[in-house]
């Protein structure tokens, strides 16, 4: 499975982002689908989960203002987040696992893209 992540970018406090991930190669539907997150000096960290039943799981930090989504026939999955802040400031990363749980452990998902950047700034 090929991942290509796109629509990162500079964007003012407040403001919003949509993030999407499209993916290659095998079956997408039976795969789970997660965005996670990696700011400079920080551990790559869990942002939002879609199973592919499509159940969702958001962490904390997201819940409110991120909604993932996914689209089986474009193959692709989506990260609508709103209400961005500084924080939010990071480079970040699609996942997938084949038929796993939205858990938010790195080690989980066997197929990374290659990141887009979101900076979130006055």
């Amino acid at each position: 499975l090929h991942l290509v992540e796109s629509g990162g970018g500079l964007v003012q406090p407040g403001g919003s982002l949509r993030l999407s991930c499209a993916a290659s190669g095998r079956t997408f539907s039976y795969y789970t689908m997660a965005w996670f997150r990696q700011a400079p000096g920080k551990e790559r960290e869990f942002v939002a989960g879609i199973t592919w039943t499509s159940s969702t799981d958001y962490a904390d930090s997201a819940k409110g203002r991120f909604t993932i989504s996914r689209d089986n026939a474009k193959k692709t999955v989506s990260l609508q987040m709103n209400s961005l802040q500084p924080e939010d400031t990071a480079a970040y990363y699609c996942a997938a696992n084949y038929m796993g749980r939205a858990t938010p452990s790195r080690n989980a998902y066997d197929y990374w893209g290659q990141g887009t950047q979101v900076t979130v700034s006055s």
